[in-house]
């Protein structure tokens, strides 16, 4: 094998597949990445057998020739030392050949690294999925909805299943709704027309794969294929295949969780109250929940307040849009707040409480987006 490549658009491509690399791996050939080249691409692919990723460099795209000369061949080299090899290499240019014993040379300027190879063939091949069941969103929507979502999913891994976020497809609906059992994120698209023979409700992801696919989908108007199988997913782009496992198990179902009626009802600049919870949760921090405290009083007037008996109180009154309905006091965890207000980036919401212990929503005041923000109080007397 021997491809003559821009360095630049080689190291994007290993910083895309080194993301499904773990370092733990039990299984030696997935430490490395499968470099695998032909006429018309170079194909680079990691993996930690729960998710694997393809980047794949085009011979000659839009006039630009990434690859100047190619030689077929494929070969595993060792991932823990190539990318700081190509990123520190002195010119823009990059050699790489390798030879029958899978002995890898890389070259550029002056500068040139042997390393072993391994046996590509040993490395498992990337199933094909063979499913009708697939669809296409736009790659920013997708951003879009995983950033609204995934930061609820549990860390723990007492319930496996709530580690990843629940995609249902149904009536032309896609739905994310992702928990750790004291707070759930909840986002609702409708989908085209077109989608209409297409449904799945139990597709569990895990929410690593989630945070790891956010990070290589470049933002823009570009579509990604969605592919669904019994116990995998695929995300697929024109240079990008982001394949992973799905989690085992049933989804609980967490529409019980969003009560149906609210005793108060605040309205509220999200920006203004954001500082305001964060400010208070200054002298909180120290605490293991982080306890804020809210307080309805007269004239739309909220009283947020924390209190660390080593440290102090903090207070402050922030003057809301409107307050409805009965006299409240809650307690609550200040990041959750935060974490959930950022997630609906709206200038406007509306929170609603059914009392005291509780679980409360959060929404825009706007309902074009359908978004819902739901957290567990805190029992703080």
């Amino acid at each position: 094998m021997k491809i003559i490549i821009e360095r630049d658009q080689l190291m994007q491509s290993i910083q895309n597949v080194m993301k499904a690399i773990s370092p733990k791996t039990t299984i030696p050939i997935l430490s490395g990445i499968k470099i695998e080249a032909t006429q018309e691409e170079v194909k680079l692919t990691g993996s930690d057998s729960d998710i694997t990723i393809e980047s794949i460099i085009p011979k000659e795209e839009e006039g630009i020739v990434y690859i100047h000369d190619v030689n077929p061949g494929k070969v595993v080299v060792q991932a823990k030392f190539l990318p700081d090899i190509i990123r520190k290499l002195p010119e823009s240019e990059v050699e790489i050949s390798s030879d029958d014993d899978l002995n890898l040379t890389i070259r550029s300027g002056k500068a040139e690294f042997k390393l072993n190879g391994q046996d590509p063939e040993e490395y498992p091949q990337l199933p094909v999925l063979q499913t009708e069941n697939h669809f296409d969103l736009q790659i920013d929507l997708l951003k879009t909805l995983i950033r609204q979502t995934n930061f609820a999913v549990s860390t723990s891994e007492t319930r496996p299943i709530l580690t990843g976020v629940n995609f249902k497809l149904e009536n032309n609906n896609l739905e994310l709704v992702a928990t750790d059992s004291h707070r759930l994120a909840s986002r609702k698209i409708e989908m085209d027309k077109q989608e209409d023979s297409i449904s799945f409700n139990n597709i569990v992801i895990p929410g690593k794969s989630l945070t790891e696919l956010n990070k290589i989908l470049d933002d823009g108007q570009e579509t990604v294929q969605v592919s669904v199988s019994d116990n995998q997913i695929l995300f697929k782009t024109k240079y990008v295949y982001f394949l992973s496992r799905l989690l085992d198990g049933n989804y609980p179902d967490t529409s019980r969780l969003i009560p149906d009626q609210s005793k108060t009802e605040v309205k509220v600049n999200a920006k203004e109250l954001i500082q305001t919870i964060d400010r208070a949760s200054l002298l909180a921090k120290d605490n293991r929940n982080n306890i804020v405290k809210l307080v309805t009083q007269e004239n739309d007037v909220l009283e947020i307040t924390s209190n660390s008996p080593e440290i102090g109180t903090a207070e402050e009154l922030l003057q809301t849009k409107s307050i409805t309905g009965e006299e409240l006091k809650i307690s609550f965890n200040a990041k959750y707040m935060i974490d959930a207000l950022r997630a609906i980036d709206a200038e406007e919401i509306k929170i609603q409480f059914t009392g005291a212990m509780r679980p409360f929503i959060i929404q825009p005041v706007e309902e074009e987006q359908h978004i819902l923000q739901l957290i567990t109080p805190v029992r703080t007397y």
